[in-house]
């Protein structure tokens, strides 16, 4: 009963399948092979976007922190809910990798609006050579709240940033399982709304490490490429986060291990409200679930081997009754028998 992170499960069969075959002979370095021509290709179509500049790096870190260098100079500001990934969770890389841009919270909790952002931008006094200037708007699709952006926000987000000359970046370190859920294109979500760059993860959704920085305008092509270079991202055996990338497109298998993940997380979700004492903070929207149990169901299940986040606690003492904030993941491969065992733990009386 493993739902703590869908980081935490197995690649899918096909992207081994594909890491063997690219482990046979001696294939050209540094993504100078047919795996990095047919895996960027790949993305390419899978964003109809033909033009694209797509770059692979290992984790979703170096894939947001270097696409907001490119987006964002030192001295500017990059605008961002308060609980946006690149704040909470990645050590001030974004800082970093930009040589010192800031990151602005915009909104409240896990999203942005666009009278937030318009607020947020006209409070910098613009030409004021002592001050922070305007920069790129960042947003996370899957938000760190487990919600989503319609694409009617996300297209009155890119408006107002539009409207301000500022580009947009979208993290998609869980982009498929928000695709799957909205039922659009990548295209629809991305570079038709006005997005500029997108990190499309893979590792969270079937790959065993591997994430594509997509730039609509392939004019920051060499940029990227030399930033990739400095970050230490561009690998000499290149071809095997490549295999990876190319498996996980073709066949739309990226699409398919999200719908799959979404799936499981409505199970959850169906047995769940059954539970006593369950109440979901919000609506779950993808495959993250954000929620409040008793004290007491949280130690039947960890007695049981349940793994999850628990936000709140102490576990061991306390009310029993109490509720303690937890997240809960469905990554493509648990099984059914799983999650009926945890909402069947949950219930008991």
């Amino acid at each position: 009963m493993r739902l703590s992170s869908d980081n935490t499960g197995p690649a899918s069969p096909e992207v081994m399948e594909a890491m063997m075959l690219a482990n046979e002979g001696h294939i050209a370095p540094y993504g100078e092979d047919d795996w990095t021509a047919q895996a960027t290709d790949a993305v390419r179509k899978v964003f109809e976007a033909p033009e694209a500049a797509v770059h692979l790096v290992a984790t979703g870190t170096a894939a947001n922190s270097l696409a907001l260098g490119v987006l964002a100079q030192p001295w500017q500001s990059i605008f961002c809910a308060p609980l946006a990934h690149i704040y909470i969770d990645e050590c001030h890389a974004p800082e970093f990798f930009t040589g010192g841009a800031r990151l602005v919270l915009t909104g409240q909790d896990d999203k942005v609006t666009p009278d937030a952002l318009d607020e947020a931008i006209l409070a910098l006094p613009q030409g004021d050579v002592h001050a922070s200037q305007k920069g790129p708007l960042a947003l996370t699709q899957v938000t760190e709240r487990g919600q989503l952006y319609t694409l009617n926000e996300l297209q009155a987000l890119c408006d107002t940033a539009r409207a301000h000359g500022l580009p947009v970046h979208l993290d998609g370190a869980r982009f498929a399982n928000a695709i799957a859920a909205l039922n659009c294109s990548p295209a629809q979500m991305s570079h038709e709304l006005g997005i500029d760059a997108v990190s499309f993860g893979a590792s969270k959704n079937g790959c065993l490490g591997v994430e594509a920085v997509v730039f609509f305008n392939p004019d920051h092509a060499w940029e990227l490429e030399l930033r990739r270079k400095r970050a230490g991202h561009l690998f000499s055996k290149h071809r095997y986060v490549a295999a990876q990338m190319l498996a996980y497109c073709t066949g739309d298998l990226w699409l398919k291990t999200a719908k799959t993940a979404n799936a499981k997380a409505a199970r959850l979700i169906d047995g769940l409200r059954n539970v006593p004492g369950c109440h979901f903070t919000s609506e779950p929207q993808a495959n993250m679930l954000f929620l409040t149990l008793p004290r007491a169901t949280h130690q039947r299940l960890h007695a049981a081997g349940a793994a999850y986040g628990l936000f709140e606690g102490p576990l061991d003492k306390g009310d029993p009754e109490e509720p303690l904030l937890c997240r809960l993941v469905c990554d493509w491969s648990i099984s059914d028998q799983d999650i009926d065992r945890f909402v069947e733990i949950a219930g008991q009386a």
